[in-house]
């Protein structure tokens, strides 16, 4: 039976890669591709990180402390990040829009940095549903943002498909009984959907 629902990432999946982003603003700032990243994965960016995610901070407190960490000017420095990334190969959003336009139920299911860092220009036709990590206090990978996507899509946890780009972010959704996909590709990404879902995409 195909599943009847869809959660999807929004950051390196329905866009480029936010870490490439990142890399662009070392270029930029002359510093080592992947410093940002690591930086992230580490104290004290680590928490600053999860403290915006999780909207325990706005973006305003986050860059004056980000600017400190990085030893750079803090003003815009969120833009500046993702100043490199570029809403993804149309056909994503293609893909997502007609699996909606099909009646299947979708959601977008993301780590949010605050809503205008996201392109809404399509949502209203994209998505049923929109789970952003801001405004439930939780990011993934905890199980509760998972938890209070099925409860909004309103589908069981084995109803659902899951598409996200980070390995780490799927198990949570597999222990909810998900089918879940790595996203690496668009073509990749969209022939998995059209099957999955039995839609022409």
């Amino acid at each position: 039976m195909s599943p009847k629902g869809l959660l999807i990432d929004w950051g390196g999946v329905l866009t480029s890669d936010v870490f490439a982003s990142f890399d662009h603003w070392c270029e930029r700032e002359g510093r080592a591709a992947g410093s940002v990243a690591t930086m992230f994965a580490e104290e004290p960016g680590r928490g600053l990180l999860f403290d915006l995610e999780c909207g325990r901070i706005g973006i305003g407190e986050f860059e004056t402390s980000l600017g400190v960490v990085l030893d750079t000017e803090p003003t815009g420095l969120a833009d500046a990040l993702f100043a490199g990334m570029t809403t993804q190969d149309p056909r994503m959003a293609d893909a997502v829009s007609a699996l909606h336009a099909a009646g299947v139920r979708t959601g977008l299911l993301s780590n949010s940095w605050g809503m205008h860092h996201y392109d809404r220009t399509r949502w209203a036709e994209m998505f049923d549903v929109l789970v952003l990590s801001a405004e439930h206090g939780v990011r993934k990978p905890d199980r509760a943002i998972y938890e209070a996507a099925v409860d909004a899509i309103g589908l069981l946890g084995d109803q659902l498909v899951f598409v996200d780009d980070i390995g780490g972010n799927l198990k949570p959704a597999r222990e909810l009984g998900m089918l879940t996909y790595r996203h690496t590709s668009v073509e990749d990404t969209v022939a998995f959907l059209g099957e999955q879902f039995g839609v022409a995409l």
